[in-house]
């Protein structure tokens, strides 16, 4: 049998040592230890300015509150299974520093509350850090949007060649999703940033706390106003691992065209040297790795969702110790996210694009032939017919292994009289990227307006 807890007066006995480890979380939360001493230092503030406790004391308990958080960084705090997780590990160092006053912290607090806190400011600040990546990705997709200004690649849809695109217009399509990542990510934050503080362990506490003041504290917007949902919320960790999800998807989708664009059937792009690997058998490989993990991962991040959401599905209220199995998704996605928007950032920073090949693309096939439909249609006859019109000149091409503009004007005349010498324009790759002119379109003129407006920002 271990050794007796803190909370050991009720038991007659030691925890058998199975119990001690399988439900110990110190082997993980330790992550906590800065927004557990922010909270705590907190916490006794506002019972030292209630005259809870008397100010001397509750100044003592801070000063070796900040003492303790310098040997965790400095390496010399000593961990222990029997401590059970972070938060009694400080509280037992406490005691140890100063005496019987460092069990006076935990007046008025339950570890229900100190948990939701603590979590909730370590929520707070990986946000903080994801907005800071994302903001940094966005402003490389602008930077090589505007370097690669002008270079033409076949735009997609059902994996086919659909029709010409800027590469511009491209890269700037995943801005729009970052943005909308950070969009999550912010809201996120709002709904987290409220203060547990005070909750105690389900039913609020006898003594006259100011929740308002540890809020402040804090920096915190407002304290969350049931003490029954203050311990037992885990909504915010569920919106943070939804946002994650979702950034992890856009991540993903990038890596996708990055792993086929740098291969040799496209040959669109090389990725850096720096950021690929070889092969243990085959001497000339060059393996896109990084970008293939960034791929993988995102299923972590799913998992680490509907992980929390099937802990939470079922628990009635208010706190239960399944909610310790809330931070190890929860840091895991933090740390997945966090590192693959960084190796995404540098793989975008270092690709080299090669501008002839996709050209060539976008000359080898039908790129332009809704140019072509378009054509007819302006010249009066409804688009469905110029629809099939177009498809039956595609028909004839493709058995004739010929591409659109190979086709002369009196065969194209054939197929419509309304079909003029003016018909060469009208499919040219130029004008088919130029005329798309749209707010949101693939022309030069939108996508060089979005750039200028998104360098503004």
């Amino acid at each position: 049998m271990a050794k007796k807890k803190a909370w050991g007066g009720r038991f007659g006995g030691g925890t058998d040592r199975f119990v001690e480890e399988f439900t110990a979380s110190i082997a993980y939360d330790s992550i906590l230890y800065r927004h557990d001493i922010a909270g705590s230092v907190a916490h006794a503030r506002m019972l030292g300015k209630q005259g809870i406790l008397p100010a001397a004391e509750a100044d003592r308990i801070v000063s070796a509150l900040r003492e303790i958080r310098k040997e965790i960084e400095s390496g010399k705090f000593s961990f222990d299974l029997a401590q059970e997780d972070i938060h009694m590990a400080i509280e037992q160092r406490l005691i140890r520093k100063i005496g019987p006053v460092g069990g006076k912290l935990h007046t008025g607090r339950s570890r229900n509350d100190q948990v939701a806190t603590s979590l909730r400011l370590y929520l707070r600040d990986e946000v903080d850090e994801v907005l800071a990546l994302l903001s940094r990705i966005g402003g490389t997709l602008v930077d090589r949007a505007g370097e690669l200004f002008g270079v033409v690649l076949p735009g997609y849809t059902h994996m086919q060649r659909a029709q010409p695109v800027l590469l511009s217009h491209h890269l700037l399509a995943y801005r729009e999703m970052f943005a909308r990542d950070a969009d999550r990510f912010a809201e996120a934050r709002r709904r987290m940033n409220v203060s547990p503080l005070g909750a105690g362990a389900l039913a609020g506490s006898t003594f006259p706390l100011d929740r308002e003041f540890t809020a402040r504290e804090l920096g915190m917007d407002g304290v969350c106003e049931n003490s029954i949902d203050a311990v037992s919320d885990r909504d915010f960790a569920a919106d943070f691992l939804y946002a994650c999800a979702v950034t992890m998807t856009h991540l993903s989708r990038l890596s996708e065209e990055m792993v086929y664009w740098s291969s040799s059937e496209f040959g669109f792009l090389s990725l850096p040297d720096a950021l690929c690997t070889g092969s243990s058998i085959m001497p000339q490989k060059k393996n896109p790795d990084v970008a293939e993990l960034i791929r993988g991962r995102a299923g972590r991040a799913y998992g680490n969702l509907l992980n929390l959401l099937t802990v939470m599905k079922g628990l009635p209220l208010s706190y239960n110790r399944d909610l310790q199995e809330d931070k190890e998704p929860v840091f895991d996605s933090a740390r997945t996210v966090r590192e693959c928007l960084s190796g995404a950032d540098l793989l975008l920073r270092g690709m080299k694009v090669n501008e002839e090949r996709m050209r060539e693309a976008c000359d080898d096939g039908f790129l332009t032939a809704t140019d072509l439909a378009d054509y007819l249609a302006r010249k009066g006859m409804p688009f469905r017919k110029a629809h099939e019109i177009t498809g039956r000149i595609v028909r004839h091409c493709e058995e004739r292994g010929l591409r659109l503009k190979d086709v002369g004007l009196k065969e194209l005349r054939k197929f419509s009289r309304l079909i003029g010498e003016d018909v060469r324009d009208a499919i040219s790759l130029t004008n088919s990227v130029r005329l798309r002119k749209t707010r949101g379109g693939t022309g030069p003129d939108p996508v060089r307006a979005r750039l200028a407006e998104l360098k503004k920002k």
